[in-house]
């Protein structure tokens, strides 16, 4: 699946990251004003630099993942400003955010997770390592008050029938492709999130 990805043409792959870019919008994401989680994409990724200048037109503030332990699996969330400028590769040779307010996952309103591949029902292949699933492990407790919404990003050509579960696999909300949205997300935005006026 990551050799597909790979394998992506650039006019393909541009088109691809735009498209997903509306089909956020449509969904009525994200917020105005709200904190925005997308990444910096590395083998083959689907880009999410469409959906950042979404979230920033939307006077949102956004953020990348940086690599706060690579034994423990930690990472927290830096601001990221337009561009590559404000990134550098950390020491285990990934791209992220240089410097900038630092922040846990709970306090961003929406987190854009990029996807080895995916099912129907929205549950999502990482590269393995687990971060995502860390991080955002307190979205398992029901007690949590804070719920940002995880939305993954893929091509089309990620999708596969059936993903088997862990009981540590932290669910998405859904998956949004270029021709399609998966999982919760098909059915619109969770209750308490109005959405916005036209």
């Amino acid at each position: 699946m990551r050799e597909a990805r790979r394998l992506v043409d650039p006019e393909r792959r541009s088109a691809a990251a735009q498209a997903v870019a509306d089909r956020v919008a449509a969904l009525g994401l994200p917020r105005p004003g709200t904190r925005v989680a997308t990444y910096i994409p590395l083998d083959g990724e689907i880009d999410p630099a469409p959906v950042a200048e979404l979230a920033r037109d939307r006077g949102c503030s956004v953020y990348a993942p940086a690599i706060t332990s690579l034994r423990r699996r930690q990472m927290c969330f830096r601001a990221f400003p337009p561009g590559r400028h404000g990134s550098h590769r950390n020491r285990w040779g990934i791209t992220e955010p240089t410097g900038g307010e630092q922040l846990h996952g709970r306090w961003l309103g929406l987190v854009i997770v990029p996807c080895v591949a995916f099912d129907a029902a929205g549950s999502r292949l990482g590269m393995g390592a687990g971060f995502y699933d860390r991080h955002f492990a307190f979205l398992m407790q029901r007690s949590s008050w804070r719920r940002p919404l995880l939305l993954g990003v893929a091509f089309d050509l990620q999708r596969v029938e059936e993903l088997p579960q862990c009981s540590w696999d932290v669910p998405l909300w859904g998956v949004v492709t270029e021709s399609a949205v998966y999982g919760r997300a098909a059915r619109g935005l969770p209750p308490g999130i109005p959405r916005e006026a036209k």
